[in-house]
């Protein structure tokens, strides 16, 4: 039997015995996996599910994708509730309609034109699976990927993925890490590393689906967010971004000072850029420039629960989805169904895209390092 075979059958166990024992303590709210529905080999590589538990939050963590599979943080009351839409085994991750699910996204997040764009003066051609585009990297991007373990404690694991020279059409060997923990100030963190042999691009992130009520416990219109940011990128009618940063001021895509995300979203039939995304699906400026600065990317709050999430990234940009697609046919890990706006995303990443010469470049070169940092803080109102 293969090393990582082993690695992650020895593992799973040990996890298996932590979640039976912790179970009652921490999660009272939460539904107890099991991570033997996790255990199964795909393309070769064996998939397992790692739980990390730090404080007052636990979270459940799968290789196949990177996945975020649960996240359980306490209410006002101090009540715990899975606040991450996941799936209590990996093959409803397989059939599920939503394939992006807590998974890391690469090589590129969002949408690239007819798949193509110019390096070094050619046209290179990536593969097609968004109608005429290319979207989060292709059919087998990041997401369907199986990541291989390198290290997991209590509260932290590392994992690893090599994207090889071509994958989905991508020039260069891509060698990813990605690190998440758990830390003592009620955070989740994640870490995406890169590195390339060959020069080409890059713009990662964390597809999470967040209700902050618990998962499948209903609208997210009543949510308090706000996104401190001055610009959004417009796209046209295939989601593409045009390349302009139109002003917040004045438009149903303001929440520098916090509002409910129902409040605009009924001018989605007068409102050409909430008619096309269907609701909220738009990328918002942090920063102009690259830069290792951490900043705030969003803040959200149940009312109702008090949970209160804080977003920082060293990114350029957060993209705000508020699940305009959903249609009951997914059904979660608590046994609800992913209904329409019942859940947000709010993926940290680069806004800019390969093809708008006017935005800061995606390129990573050799001898260069990609990093990416989030963090998730978790704490309540009263």
């Amino acid at each position: 039997m293969k090393k990582q075979s082993i690695f992650l059958i020895l593992i799973s166990l040990f996890i298996c015995s932590k979640v039976i024992s912790q179970s009652n303590i921490n999660n009272e709210q939460c539904v107890t996996l099991n991570p033997e529905k996790f255990n199964k080999v795909i393309d070769g590589k064996q998939v397992g599910l790692f739980l990390l538990k730090n404080g007052n939050l636990t979270a459940a963590i799968t290789n196949y994708g990177g996945r975020i599979v649960s996240l359980c943080a306490p209410d006002k009351n101090g009540q715990k509730a899975d606040v991450v839409l996941g799936f209590k085994s990996i093959d409803d991750y397989l059939k599920a309609t939503g394939v992006y699910h807590g998974a890391i996204i690469g090589r590129v997040i969002g949408r690239i034109a007819k798949g193509t764009f110019e390096l070094d003066g050619k046209t290179l051609s990536l593969a097609i699976n968004n109608g005429a585009n290319h979207q989060h990297g292709g059919l087998k991007g990041f997401h369907n990927q199986v990541w291989d373990m390198e290290k997991i404690t209590d509260s932290s694991l590392v994992m690893s993925y090599i994207s090889v020279d071509g994958e989905m059409g991508y020039p260069g060997t891509l060698k990813v890490e990605a690190t998440y923990q758990l830390t003592s100030n009620n955070e989740l963190t994640m870490k995406l590393l890169a590195t390339t042999d060959k020069t080409t691009i890059v713009n990662l992130t964390n597809h999470s689906f967040f209700n902050l009520a618990g998962e499948g416990n209903g609208s997210i219109l009543n949510h308090i967010l706000t996104i401190p940011s001055n610009y959004f990128c417009a796209v046209n009618p295939n989601k593409i971004k045009t390349g302009e940063l139109i002003k917040v001021s004045g438009t149903p895509f303001d929440f520098r000072i916090g509002k409910s995300i129902g409040k605009d979203i009924v001018l989605e039939t007068s409102n050409e850029q909430l008619k096309i995304g269907t609701g909220y699906d738009q990328s918002y400026v942090l920063k102009k420039k690259q830069s290792t600065k951490i900043v705030l990317a969003a803040t959200v709050v149940d009312p109702n629960s008090g949970r209160k999430l804080e977003v920082f990234t060293n990114n350029m940009g957060v993209h705000f989805f508020s699940a305009n697609f959903f249609k009951g046919t997914d059904v979660g890990k608590t046994g609800k169904t992913f209904n329409f706006r019942e859940s947000f995303a709010l993926e940290t990443q680069d806004f800019n895209s390969p093809n708008q010469k006017s935005f800061p470049t995606l390129l990573l070169e050799p001898g260069e390092k990609y990093e990416t940092y989030t963090v998730y803080h978790f704490s309540c109102i009263k």
